[in-house]
C-alpha cells in the first residue's frame, strides 16, 4: 500500500491529509490501514478519558476502577506515540524523543 503524509494532533486526536485542515503537532507517513489503526487508538484514549471524567463526578477519587482507567489511558496514549514515532518524519521522531514518553 502507498504511504502518504498526514498531520496529527494527539491533543485533538485528529489525523488530517492536508496541512491547513486543522492544527497539528506531528507529521507521519502512513498507509490508509496504519492511519485507521491510529484512529482506533485515539478512540480508545477517548473512551478512557470519558470514563475517568464520569468516575471523577460520581466515585471517590482513589478506587481500583479509577486506577484501571488511568492505566488504560496511559497505555493507549503511549501506544499512539509509539505508532506516531514509528511512522513519523525525522522532525516528529526528534520531538517525541525530546518528550521522553516512550521510555
Amino acid at each position: 500500500m502507498e504511504k502518504r503524509r498526514y498531520y496529527v494532533s494527539v491533543q485533538a486526536k485528529t489525523i488530517v491529509p492536508h496541512q491547513g485542515d486543522a492544527p497539528y503537532e506531528l507529521e507521519i507517513d502512513a498507509t490508509i490501514d496504519e492511519k485507521e489503526r491510529l484512529e482506533k487508538i485515539f478512540h480508545e484514549i477517548d473512551n478512557y478519558d470519558e470514563a475517568t471524567g464520569i468516575q471523577a463526578a460520581f466515585l471517590p477519587p482513589i478506587t481500583n476502577w479509577s486506577q484501571k482507567n488511568n492505566d488504560g489511558y496511559d497505555y493507549f496514549l503511549k501506544q499512539s506515540y509509539q505508532m506516531i514515532y514509528d511512522l513519523g518524519s525525522e522532525e516528529t521522531k526528534a520531538h517525541i524523543r525530546q518528550m521522553k514518553i516512550l521510555y
